[in-house]
């Protein structure tokens, strides 16, 4: 009997998930049942991604950029994939904008709606506030200071310092590719050697997918806020899924009309990470899954995929950027005030600015909106009017971070003529996957 696809597994495991939670929530000690029995286990699955991510990025990174063999390959490979994140970016706030002043989602919310928002959600207002706050008081160099570490070995803590660990990387297969080849082959044959181990590493954590989307999907429910403020949000949520998925379209488009593969061959290829995006919302968890789906599944050779994705993973956040517009607009249309055009056209350079600096991590998009908000005159108050949605949306948008990640290492890919044929590797019961 042939084993279900890694996608429907993954899918099965989302819906049980759901369902045993709503079953769960019958009874007095459901809640408590799934927090403390059910809940670690979607946690430790999570971990077990995010703790891989920096080994993925530092080897998977090296490994690629020292088998350029040459800089100016990497200049241009560097300029077309930072060129196509940013006009897909821009893409997505210019949409997100239309569609939140077609729809006007915030003039739907009551004034009684909207103060109970606020007065339920000011505690988590406040905190986004100070940390938006602490980036504010930096000066306009700050992030290009923030890039180069200072000490690679703290920068490797955390995974909010990936763009740190990127620009390491880069900098240390840069150096690979300038000495001569004799004294390089080692270095790079340890690399070469330790990516392979993280990528075993990966396959054998997906083998726990299912059960790991179970846990998530079964805590989420249990922990959603009451389904009136879902009511009272529809609009803005509808709003922005509509505007996610004409994005994905977008991307599918895309790939379409450069690489010439049907929009079945990429949706196919790159189901299983964006279903891992919805259930983890955090983009540098998906990574490794990413990488396996492009390289494996969707043809992008190695040494492509190794450089676009890790840095896609920190500053492609389409998803992130559309949302932002659309909070923004929506939040201003709740306080009854009419942003005029130049104000908006002002929110798609801050909004596209503000989604590169953000974090591959859940709710980061949140402190950034708050620099949006600021920009715009819009009272910081206002966030407390998302809150109740913005876990959901926070699982669609990271889709769409993820999606975005994709279509782009294969337009990348095609460009500079390293896009093949899938290769996928056969599953092994006991071991994960094999040659």
């Amino acid at each position: 009997m042939k084993k279900l696809a890694l996608h429907w597994r993954i899918l099965l495991g989302m819906l049980l998930g759901v369902v045993f939670a709503l079953i769960m929530t019958n009874f007095d000690f459901g809640k408590d049942f799934i927090k403390d029995w059910i809940k670690p286990f979607g946690t430790i699955f999570i971990n077990s991604l995010k703790l891989i991510a920096i080994p993925l990025i530092l080897a998977a990174l090296i490994k690629g950029v020292s088998d350029l063999k040459d800089i100016s390959k990497l200049s241009r490979m560097g300029g077309r994939t930072i060129g196509i994140y940013i006009v897909t970016t821009v893409i997505a706030v210019t949409i997100g904008l239309v569609l939140v002043n077609i729809v006007n989602p915030g003039k739907q919310i009551s004034e009684t709606t909207r103060t109970e928002l606020v007065d339920s959600y000011s505690t988590d207002t406040t905190k986004y506030k100070d940390e938006a706050a602490k980036q504010k008081e930096s000066g306009p160099l700050q992030a290009l200071v923030d890039l180069v570490p200072e000490n690679i070995f703290a920068a490797s803590t955390s995974n909010r310092n990936m763009l740190q660990v990127i620009f390491f990387s880069i900098f240390f297969g840069i150096g690979l590719i300038m000495i001569p080849e004799e004294q390089s082959t080692t270095v790079k044959k340890f690399f070469d050697g330790f990516n392979e181990v993280i990528l075993k590493m990966v396959d054998l954590i997906m083998l726990a997918a299912p059960f790991g989307v179970f846990a998530l999907l079964a805590a989420l429910v249990v922990e959603s806020p009451s389904l009136d403020l879902f009511q009272a949000l529809a609009w803005y949520a509808v709003t922005v899924v509509c505007g996610l998925a004409l994005m994905i379209a977008i991307y599918v488009t895309l790939v379409f009309v450069f690489t010439k593969k049907r929009p079945a061959f990429f949706l196919k290829g790159i189901s299983p990470a964006q279903l891992l995006a919805f259930s983890t919302s955090s983009s540098a968890a998906t990574l490794p899954v990413t990488m396996e789906r492009v390289t494996e599944h969707m043809g992008v050779e190695e040494e492509v995929a190794s450089f676009v994705l890790p840095i896609g993973a920190t500053i492609n956040m389409d998803g992130t950027s559309l949302y932002q517009a659309v909070a923004a607009v929506f939040i201003a249309q709740a306080f009854g005030m009419d942003l005029d055009f130049g104000t908006q056209l002002g929110i798609i350079a801050t909004a596209t600015l503000a989604s590169i600096g953000s974090a591959a991590v859940p709710g980061a998009g949140m402190v950034m909106l708050v620099g949006v908000l600021g920009y715009a005159g819009i009272p910081e108050a206002g966030l407390a009017l998302i809150f109740a949605v913005d876990r959901p949306l926070d699982m669609c948008r990271t889709v769409v971070n993820v999606t975005g990640d994709a279509a782009v290492s294969m337009l990348v890919a095609k460009s500079v003529g390293k896009l093949g044929e899938p290769h996928p590797k056969e599953w092994d019961d006991n071991y994960g996957k094999v040659k």
